[in-house]
Parts: C-alpha cells; structure tokens; sequence
C-alpha cells in the first residue's frame, strides 16, 4: 500500500479507458470507474462499476478504493453526459440526466475523496470541462454543457484556493472536440473546422495534458485547454 492511487471515472471507453494505463505508467495503482467497466487482470487496477448521477455512488466508490489499496492521491473526474439541443428542446430528462452525471457525480465522488486525500496529506483533483464554457458556438447549441460544466470550471478554483495549505490541488482540462466515441467518425471532417488547427483532438492530447498537471505540483487553480486553439479565437 506505497504506491499513489487514482481514480479514473468513465473508464470504459475513450478518455477514461485511455487514463488507466498512463496512470499506470505513472507508477499508480488504479480504480477506474464506469456503469459498464470491465476487471482488467491487473492487480494493480480494480474495476469497480458506478452510476455516479445517483447520491451516494461516489462514496462507495472511495470506500472500495481505501479497502482495496489504502490510499486515494488522484481523482481524474472523466465521466460526462454531453447533450447537444436548442435551449427551449431541452427536456426535464435531458436536464436530470446531465446535472445528475455531471454535477451530482462531480459533488459525491469527489467530497469523498478529498476527506481521504487530506488523510494523506497531499492529492490532485483534475476535472474534464469544456472550452464552450468559456467559448459557446451557434454551431454547437449546449446551455446545459455550459451550465454544469461550468460549475465545474468555476469550483475548480475555489477548491484550489481552500485546500492549498493542505497540498491538495484542483484543476481542470477544458476540451474541443476530442476523436471519442461519442462523435461518429462523418462528423469528424465537420467538426474540424470548428478548431484554428483544422483538426479535432486525440485521445492522447488530453493524457497527456492530465498527466502533466497530475506532475505539475505548482500547478493548481488552472483551466488548461485542449481545444486546438478554439478558446483563443476563430
């Protein structure tokens, strides 16, 4: 029980499933997260499935991760709902599911793991947001992407501020859009265009933007955005 520990939410597939084995790499035992994850053989990673939009969830995740390794020093707050509609469309289904993924599961896992973080005197929170918080486009209507990860960007630097003298840090990734499985492979020429690089980003852009800030240890309260330059102008 000497090794960091991270957990790793949405690890199924896409970013998530990606972080795993950077973490790894990192020298960290792993718990990765997802409602469909699979156990990976690793003994080194515990696979624990979660719907984190329901109370509670998150919390037993950290209880599972200190009964299995001890320790939580990561969390990578990698799980989202993404639901793209004109304002007036969106439903109260659409408005449960989204805040209940994105804000619900933010607030359970990580109030948890940050009380085990101060259990070791040191941690790191990285949230994944988006740049549309800071850079809505007509092409993209997504107020309910801007309202919770939002939230996300906001409390970012709040908590970084609380728990500084604690060494516990907090940042965030703010993404374009990254080649997932969540865009189909005839959107993707499209949606380059929405970037000033003319692509979309790959999965690797943005491990290796988290594990950059996951060894930045004078890094905490930053919106780092990996967005091929869309918050900086089009």
């Amino acid at each position: 029980m000497t090794s960091k520990v991270a957990i790793v939410t949405g690890a199924s597939q896409g970013i998530g499933a990606a972080l795993v084995p950077a973490y790894r790499k990192l020298g960290y035992s792993v718990v990765a997260v997802s409602r469909s994850v699979e156990d990976s053989g690793d003994p080194e990673v515990l696979a624990i499935r979660a719907d984190l939009s329901v109370p509670g969830e998150g919390a037993r995740v950290v209880r599972e991760a200190l009964a299995r390794f001890g320790r939580v020093d990561a969390l990578v707050n990698n799980a989202g709902v993404f639901v793209a509609k004109p304002f007036t469309e969106y439903t109260d289904e659409d408005y449960a599911a989204v805040t209940g993924t994105n804000l619900v599961g933010f607030f359970d896992i990580t109030r948890s793991a940050v009380a085990a973080m101060e259990q070791v005197g040191s941690g790191h929170v990285v949230n994944v947001s988006t740049t549309l918080v800071e850079h809505a486009l007509s092409a993209v209507p997504s107020a309910l992407a801007s309202l919770t990860k939002g939230g996300l960007t906001a409390v970012t630097k709040s908590l970084a501020v609380e728990y500084a003298a604690r060494d516990i840090r907090f940042n965030t990734v703010a993404l374009g859009i990254i080649k997932t499985p969540m865009h189909a492979p005839e959107t993707h020429d499209a949606l380059a265009g929405l970037h000033p690089v003319g692509r979309i980003g790959e999965i690797s852009d943005v491990v290796d933007a988290i594990t950059f800030l996951e060894q930045a240890g004078f890094v905490t309260g930053e919106v780092l955005h990996v967005d091929g330059g869309q918050s900086a102008g089009h």
